[in-house]
């Protein structure tokens, strides 16, 4: 009881000011990468002309898209980019897919399409269109991802006179509005990982790229062994072979991409825990690697992993403890006093406001005009309700399935929740 009584208050506060401290290193970080990278740019400007353009293919895996696959082809066909291709991969669908597809590439003569007999997994689709590919430059999309016309060009400009970049990652913008959960993961786009992959930027390593969209050197997959085949999030595995070999990785926010996300519970609950697991097979498999001093670029990135999933599995401790004390299950020393737990709260939920108020801001030029650009804030409340216990739940259920699941074992994807439209 004694030991219990002492580590506690340490516990309960780890939880909640760890949060804190990271929304401030966010917000820094965010408004740093703005206003070093993103403040010579306006709403829609065209992006500024290559020397040389780089050959492309633009890539896309496919499995039960049929309601899908032709509005997300006909965007890439409009890519304002001179050189281009578009390379489509049936990964075995049970729907009408493939007839989609075929009856495209007769109308389209920039696309090419794939069919594999069975489903084999995103990662080996996009092995199997990389194997055909012509162009030197990959930007490999989902297939219910809808391009800005200038997307392409935006992502590979950034290629040009950098031959150790690797891979750069786009700006995905959520397209499903019309519900609580898809309002609060625009803020979520917006105010967590937009400004997480700006300011991990700033310290040169990415924990992931957006499998959404995200365009690829050719020559750099190859030297790193292309995409593994058994991890569940393929995106956070290539991103971490990159610099495990010492690729950069930069992200584009211009490089924008419209996406359909989950809106029910079972849907973003079964993608948040494909999220988790995926991420702890990544850090487990490859984080040996970085421990030495070249790996040091990485050790931020590690820490900051180390450190949130220690701080999920805390979260549900103390929630667990305190909601055993409100029932008065526990005695008064153990369970948190309930005046402490309304401070943190309000604390919590300023905080909270503000981080997705500057975050907005930040991405103002990247949305619609007109305050409907600001409507989540109305919502933001519910976020460290809704999504900071879903992301200590799918962590700590994801980390020991991801220790307990058999290398080699390939992961194959199933049709998810793309939302109400």
């Amino acid at each position: 009881m004694t030991i219990l009584s002492g580590v506690l208050p340490a516990l309960y506060t780890f939880v909640g000011y760890w949060p804190l401290l990271m929304m401030l290193v966010w917000v820094i970080g965010g408004l740093v990468f703005a206003n070093l990278h993103e403040n010579g740019t306006k709403r829609r400007d065209r992006p500024p002309p290559m020397k040389t353009p780089l050959a492309v293919t633009i890539l896309i895996p496919c499995y039960n898209e049929e309601d899908n696959a032709e509005e997300t082809i006909r965007a890439c066909a409009a890519q304002a980019y001179p050189d281009f291709e578009i390379i489509a991969v049936n990964d075995g669908s049970k729907d009408g897919t493939a007839e989609v597809l075929d009856r495209l590439a007769a109308e389209i003569p920039r696309l090419r399409v794939v069919h594999l007999a069975k489903n084999q997994g995103k990662a080996m689709a996009l092995r199997a269109g990389a194997m055909v590919a012509r162009g030197e430059i990959l930007v490999c999309i989902d297939g219910d991802a809808i391009l800005h016309p200038d997307c392409t060009a935006w992502l590979v400009r950034r290629f040009e006179d950098r031959p150790r970049l690797g891979a750069v990652t786009g700006n995905p913008r959520i397209r499903n509005r019309s519900t609580l959960l898809g309002l609060l993961q625009v803020g979520e786009f917006s105010a967590t990982i937009g400004l997480i992959k700006r300011t991990q930027r700033l310290y040169g390593r990415v924990f992931t790229v957006s499998g959404v969209v995200v365009a690829f050197r050719l020559s750099a997959l190859d030297d790193v062994g292309w995409w593994t085949a058994d991890n569940l999030t393929e995106d956070v595995d290539v991103t971490w072979k990159l610099q495990r070999r010492r690729w950069t990785v930069h992200f584009e926010p211009n490089a924008l991409s419209y996406i359909l996300m989950p809106e029910t519970l079972r849907g973003l609950w079964k993608q948040r825990l494909r999220w988790a697991q995926g991420g702890a097979q990544t850090f487990i498999r490859y984080a040996p690697d970085f421990m030495v001093w070249q790996g040091r670029r990485m050790w931020g990135v590690l820490a900051e992993y180390a450190i949130s999933v220690f701080w999920c599995y805390a979260m549900v401790l103390t929630l667990a403890l305190t909601l055993l004390g409100l029932a008065g299950v526990l005695p008064p020393g153990i369970s948190p006093p309930p005046a402490l737990l309304s401070s943190w709260g309000m604390v919590l939920s300023i905080a909270c406001l503000a981080q997705f108020a500057v975050a907005l801001w930040v991405d103002r030029r990247y949305e619609p005009e007109g305050a409907a650009n600001y409507r989540p804030l109305l919502w933001v409340i519910w976020y460290p309700v809704a999504f900071w216990l879903l992301s200590a739940a799918s962590t700590a259920w994801g980390f020991p399935r991801a220790l307990l699941r058999r290398d080699g074992r390939r992961a194959r994807w199933v049709s998810p929740d793309r939302g109400f439209r």
